[in-house]
């Protein structure tokens, strides 16, 4: 029985969507049809009834396999697939990172581009509490422990996931702001290098010399799951992207392996940080 939990690291589950409930409206329409209560339908497609009621209610992204195997025993004729697409760029807010750190859990390969800030998976506890206590509104102090920790307790995701790869592609002055003064600089880069130098973790450094390179539009993610399904996530002021129509999937995609080739080589980055280190 499948039945990945939604990620609660910070603070509950995600909000309904419009186009989320409007799905699970039609799935909970084709279910009854069929003469399946959520009960009896679970065993047939292997999530549990738990699993179909978080669809149902709009609360979570079915996968494609839930659907798949929906469709088959639901006898739904191509409409799940169809009204699933309708799910595709659909925008929201910190909601819609729950979706994505639940998928970094089962991930086989994660891109990250940054521009902004070091990545939270590479971040230290440092720095990460000088982002959270800098926050603009303020968060309370027991607010920033709960950011502070959740951080902490994602990262362990290189290490407890050595079968995945990770690549991270960073701009150079994101380490030459003195984000939490010249401590916390150095241990951030220290922290950096420790991560990079995991068989499944590759982080490279985009130079400030490379003028333009194929990042310019801001930053992205990607992440290719188990059976092959990719998603990608962009993250703006107020407002995040999570992505799974496949034109614009392939958009990011050639947009990272341009910015591959235009960053510096991982040794090459390791290199550079260690000199930047120095220079602290």
């Amino acid at each position: 029985m499948e039945d990945a939990s939604t990620d609660t690291y910070d603070g509950g589950k995600p909000e309904p969507s419009g186009s989320l409930r409007t799905f699970g409206a039609v799935y909970q329409g084709f279910r009854e049809n069929a003469g399946f209560t959520q009960e009896a339908l679970a065993p047939a497609i292997r999530y549990s009834a738990h699993y179909i009621g978080s669809v149902e209610q709009g609360r979570r992204l079915p996968s494609k396999t839930f659907i798949d195997r929906s469709e088959e025993t639901l006898n739904a004729n191509g409409v799940l697939r169809k009204a699933a697409k309708r799910l595709s760029k659909q925008p929201g807010l910190a909601r819609w990172f729950r979706e994505w750190a639940e998928l970094e859990k089962q991930a086989i390969s994660l891109y990250t581009y940054e521009c902004r800030l070091v990545p939270g998976l590479l971040q230290t506890e440092a720095y990460a509490r000088t982002l959270f206590e800098n926050r603009v509104p303020l968060l309370s102090e027991e607010e920033v422990e709960i950011q502070v920790t959740a951080r902490l307790e994602r990262q362990k995701l290189l290490r407890d996931r050595p079968n995945t790869s990770f690549s991270f592609i960073i701009d150079e002055h994101v380490f030459t702001r003195p984000t939490g003064g010249v401590d916390t600089v150095r241990g951030l880069i220290d922290h950096v290098l420790g991560c990079a130098s995991l068989r499944n973790v590759e982080v490279q450094v985009m130079p400030l010399k490379r003028g333009v390179h194929a990042g310019l539009n801001g930053p992205m993610r990607l992440l290719e799951t188990p059976d092959n399904q990719w998603f990608g996530y962009c993250e703006g002021q107020e407002s995040s992207q999570f992505i799974t129509d496949p034109q614009t999937i392939s958009t990011l995609y050639m947009r990272y392996a341009k910015l591959l080739s235009q960053a510096l080589t991982p040794d090459d980055s390791g290199s550079l940080l260690e000199q930047m280190r120095g220079a602290l």
